[in-house]
């Protein structure tokens, strides 16, 4: 009995190559900008942040509202909450790019997309228009302590600095004396 010998014809032929299709990063950053800016939330909903979204157009809303029924500080609001929604739907993008390319996110430390944070946002400002509207608050009469918002804000980047500069020379300080101790006081080594 002999062995068959395969000959050439037996093999089919080798497919033709094909280049590796290059997988595109799941969000443009540069488009969920464009729809943050063009009306806040929009970009939040593009790169799949329904909370941040909804606070976000509400904070919107109720600066347009506020403006109109308040007047000052609200209309300097809006223009804030459009600026901050394109800014964060473009970084939230980057951080989402990052994380689906296997590197660690840059931009955010920590996924804050659901935090509560923006359901406590919601819940004010629906308390606080709820509260105008049934007669409890008039925020017509507030009007005139909005400066009161400058200076607590004011007041908070003060101590927040004072404690950042007292932070800093209490760890000179823990340096100073751990180089200290780690002399030799007779010129031995320890």
């Amino acid at each position: 009995m002999s062995s068959p010998v395969a000959t050439p014809e037996t093999y089919p032929p080798p497919p033709p190559f094909a280049p590796a299709a290059v997988a595109r990063p799941p969000k443009r950053p540069v488009l969920a900008m464009v729809l943050g800016g063009m009306f806040p939330g929009v970009g939040q909903l593009y790169n799949g942040q329904t909370a941040k979204a909804f606070a976000l157009f509400a904070a919107f809303a109720s600066a347009i509202y506020l403006a109109d029924e308040v007047g000052m500080p609200f209309p300097l609001v809006i223009p804030f909450v459009v600026f901050y929604s394109a800014i964060d739907a473009y970084r939230s993008a980057v951080s989402i790019n990052l994380r689906w390319a296997g590197r660690p996110a840059i931009v955010e430390t920590e996924d804050d997309a659901e935090s509560p944070a923006w359901g406590v946002v919601l819940l004010g400002i629906g308390l606080l228009l709820l509260m105008n509207n049934l007669g409890i608050l008039q925020l017509v009469a507030v009007r005139r302590f909005w400066p009161l918002v400058l200076v607590a804000v004011g007041f908070m980047f003060l101590r927040r600095s004072l404690r950042r500069r007292d932070a800093v020379a209490g760890a000179a300080a823990v340096d100073a004396a751990v180089a200290a101790a780690a002399r030799p006081e007779d010129g031995h080594a320890l």
